[in-house]
């Protein structure tokens, strides 16, 4: 059964009891379509709105997967998706062309991203003259990629960039030796080392105050489609709460989403180190300050041209409506 089929079954599972409870039925869910990048070791905690949560907010919920954030953006503002989660860097690059896109919350504020090389690479300069595999260009491996060189003085003209695929795509070419490194998420960490591969450089070292993941949608959707979208917020808040005080149905579901067997270290450890690092806030704050970080990065590699006022893209309000729907817990700040 593929994903698409499960959120079909969750949707109607979700509709039969609704029905039951004496509350909105199938017909009155409203589809909204939320684009999230390919599943991984980490998939649920991202994927557990889909769990019923959706529906229980009167959401008929479509997640469409996507190899980068490029593309996300792309069918946000074509229209195609409703919502989408990932870095804020391509938001951030969009908006300062003048796009409609706007920030209503972060989810994973802390980035758990490396530079992972094979073991012959001892040091940042080792990859002069070697290949990068990253994802689009302005993709977060992208622009973490060189930051990463920029930070220890390693021109990005003197190093190859491959496009090469999602986190597993380009994590598979260090270990064949197509590429001598790329930036993949920290869940690679446990199994890196009996490949070939380690960690040479942390997102702390590189870009310290870069944010994971934050959800954009467009300022026309927040005008026309302003109560769905503070639902679909609240039902993300209450499904990250739940994923994220539930080890082991969030484990459950990553394995069924990735195929990763009972014994693969590499889901157990991203989510253990997400409760540790707190780097999932299910509150979904927007942390301003971090995103002005992350703009100024942007534009000392060169991928905007001059600052603009990242303000005018924040839109707290949503989130705010959708607290007042789920109610404050522990979580709150």
């Amino acid at each position: 059964m593929t994903w698409h089929a499960k959120i079909g079954s969750a949707a109607w599972l979700g509709a039969a009891l609704a029905i039951a409870a004496g509350t909105a039925g199938a017909a009155e869910l409203k589809p909204w379509r939320h684009g999230t990048l390919d599943a991984k070791s980490d998939a649920g905690i991202l994927f557990m709105v889909g769990q019923g949560f959706a529906e229980k907010q009167g959401l008929k919920l479509e997640i469409v997967q996507f190899h980068n954030d490029i593309v996300e953006i792309q069918a946000l503002l074509a229209g195609e998706i409703d919502s989408y989660e990932s870095s804020p860097g391509s938001a951030l690059l969009a908006a300062s062309r003048g796009a409609d896109v706007k920030i209503v919350g972060c989810n994973w504020p802390v980035l758990p991203h490396a530079l992972f090389v094979r073991d012959e690479i001892k040091s940042v300069a080792d990859l002069k003259g070697k290949t990068i595999a990253v994802s689009a260009p302005g993709s977060l491996p992208d622009i973490f990629a060189r930051a990463a060189l920029a930070k220890f003085h390693v021109p990005a003209d003197e190093v190859r960039f491959a496009a090469l695929g999602n986190d597993p795509d380009r994590y598979k070419a260090v270990v064949a030796g197509v590429a001598q490194a790329t930036v993949v998420s920290r869940q690679f960490e446990p199994v890196a080392e009996k490949q070939g591969v380690k960690l040479l450089v942390s997102a702390q070292e590189a870009l310290p105050d870069d944010v994971r993941l934050c959800t954009q949608m467009t300022g026309k959707t927040l005008a026309t489609r302003g109560d769905d979208a503070v639902r679909f917020l609240a039902a993300d808040i209450a499904a990250l709460r739940y994923a994220m005080t539930h080890r082991d149905e969030a484990l459950k579901l990553t394995r069924e989403l990735t195929n990763e067997k009972p014994d693969d270290p590499r889901a157990p450890y991203i989510y253990d180190w997400a409760v540790k690092s707190h780097a999932v806030d299910p509150e979904m704050s927007i942390p301003a300050e971090k995103l002005a970080a992350m703009e100024k990065v942007l534009v000392d590699l060169g991928k905007i041209a001059k600052p603009f006022d990242i303000k005018m893209m924040i839109d707290a309000s949503p989130r705010e409506k959708a607290l007042g729907v789920v109610g404050k817990s522990a979580w709150a700040k």
